[in-house]
């Protein structure tokens, strides 16, 4: 049985070396998840301040589902992409299935409802606090978006952050969507199960290891951006 310190070793120097191979695995990667939470970013957020700050019937129900989506396991979500991106689903014509762009779609998914849910939290709080003042001036319903989320643009961009990270270790709906095919639709997590699956443990621990070094980026500015905010309301 090969040594573990062997496996690191060699996992190390597949790094090092930057081979084209394990290029194209970072680079998908980081298209796949950096386009979808931008994409997810643009809708929800702003959706997210739209139904914070208004009144409507049904809105305590809307709250619930969104937040019982949090839940939705990631595979049943690759299923329903699946299912309609296939020849026989209602988009099978467009023949974006094994794609990346069917892998973007079902990370936005995923995404929808923790930036809404996370977003909304944030502006409830926000808003309660200059809800009154914002009448005051009478200012419109846009103008109140515009000036709770600008207020709490620090907020917002660590759900983000968090989103991120969120899209970088999904595996189970992109592997259904995607296929995990080399050089196109592999990605660090779908590499990882593959890699592991042939018993190329130095490959999958490559992969791992650049996936853990990615999220330690993510938590370092999270933490230096929540420092700063609380060094702000000190």
């Amino acid at each position: 049985m090969t040594d573990f310190s062997d496996i690191l070793l060699s996992s190390i120097e597949i790094i090092m070396q930057l081979e084209d191979k394990y290029l194209e695995v970072i680079f998908a990667s980081l298209h796949v998840s950096l386009s979808a939470i931008l994409i997810s970013s643009i809708v929800c957020i702003p959706l997210a301040a739209v139904i914070s700050i208004n009144n409507f019937y049904l809105k305590n129900t809307v709250t619930i589902i969104i937040n019982s989506l949090l839940a939705l396991p990631p595979v049943v979500v690759g299923l329903l992409i699946y299912i309609l991106l296939s020849r026989s689903g209602y988009f099978g014509e467009y023949n974006l299935l094994y794609t990346i762009t069917a892998m973007i779609m079902a990370q936005i998914v995923l995404l929808a409802p923790i930036l809404i849910s996370l977003t909304k939290e944030t502006i409830d709080d926000y808003y309660k606090k200059y809800k009154e003042y914002l009448i005051s001036i009478h200012s419109s319903k846009l103008q109140q978006i515009s000036t709770v989320l600008w207020g709490s643009k620090i907020n917002l961009f660590i759900h983000i952050l968090v989103g991120f990270g969120r899209a970088l270790s999904e595996v189970g709906a992109i592997l259904i969507v995607g296929g995990n095919i080399e050089s196109l639709t592999r990605t660090m997590t779908t590499g990882i199960v593959l890699e592991t699956s042939k018993g190329e443990l130095s490959i999958a621990l490559s992969l791992g290891i650049t996936l853990l070094l990615i999220s330690l980026v993510i938590n370092i500015l999270l933490y230096m951006i929540k420092k700063r905010i609380l060094i702000k309301y000190i």
